[in-house]
């Protein structure tokens, strides 16, 4: 059985670089990188060389805007480690396809779509590390598209920190492993 691992943050808190870190001392002597983002423009070509120039040999990537489930399936039968980035970029994706005039759609096919990512991860018999913004802390959003976007990662996020064996909460370059510190009821 897979064991999953979450790491959150707010934007530029350290998620990704702790996350590599972690893949890297995980004891696996190459490890897969689950790359979601699709380059539209400048900024965010510039954010993919970014975590391009932190990698090296150790890690094999696979390009997964969308079917990620099916990508970590296929990397878990090469892979005991799976570095899984990131999960509100794959949230993004999905939702610019998505019809915003059926929101009750979007939510179920959201947490359909998450679902599948944690039976891969768990059918696997590889450590998958999923990183993940903290998107929740900030205000109420004044626009359909954002607040729809701000709701599914949040519940994705709790989705899968419930079956994650640890979750740590980066700020400032710091992880604490917050499950660790759960209040359990």
């Amino acid at each position: 059985m897979g064991k999953i691992i979450l790491v959150t943050g707010g934007a530029r808190s350290g998620k990704s670089k702790f996350a590599e870190k972690l893949a890297l001392n995980s004891g696996a002597s190459r490890a897969a990188y689950i790359a979601t983002a699709q380059i539209f423009d400048e900024e965010m070509a510039h954010r993919v060389k970014l975590h391009q120039a932190r990698r090296n040999y150790f890690w094999t990537t696979y390009e997964a805007p969308f079917d990620a489930d099916k990508i970590i399936s296929q990397a878990a039968e090469k892979f005991d480690t799976i570095l899984f980035d990131c999960v509100t970029i794959y949230l993004s994706n999905f939702i610019c396809t998505a019809n915003l005039d059926d929101v009750e759609k979007i939510y179920r096919d959201a947490e359909n779509l998450i679902g599948a990512l944690i039976t891969a991860a768990e059918n696997s018999n590889a450590e998958i590390i999923f990183v993940t913004n903290e998107v929740g802390a900030g205000i109420v959003p004044e626009n359909k598209l954002a607040r729809i976007f701000r709701d599914i990662a949040g519940l994705a996020n709790q989705q899968i920190a419930a079956h994650a064996e640890k979750v740590f909460l980066t700020v400032s370059g710091i992880a604490v492993d917050i499950k660790n510190f759960a209040y359990k009821i």
